[in-house]
């Protein structure tokens, strides 16, 4: 018999649209990068709630960053 961990090490995601499809990838590749880099995933539990929160909340800052650099750039 399988694991937890053997049974979740390949899954069929079936196709849905383009859009769909590419993200499931990224999100697929992000979680691949980041285990790598990182040497742990979300299924960690040495982090309390508010250090959760810190990572969202710093992550939401980075994209507000990201998206005034677009809005500035397509302005100019």
């Amino acid at each position: 018999m399988k694991s937890n961990q053997e049974d979740k090490s390949l899954r069929a995601i079936h196709k849905t649209d383009s859009i769909v499809d590419s993200i499931i990838d990224q999100f697929v590749e992000r979680a691949r990068i980041g285990k790598a880099k990182y040497g742990t995933d979300l299924d960690r539990n040495d982090l309390k709630i508010l250090e959760w929160i810190e990572h969202a909340k710093q992550e939401h800052m980075d994209a507000i960053l990201y998206l005034e650099k677009i809005k500035q750039t397509l302005k100019d």
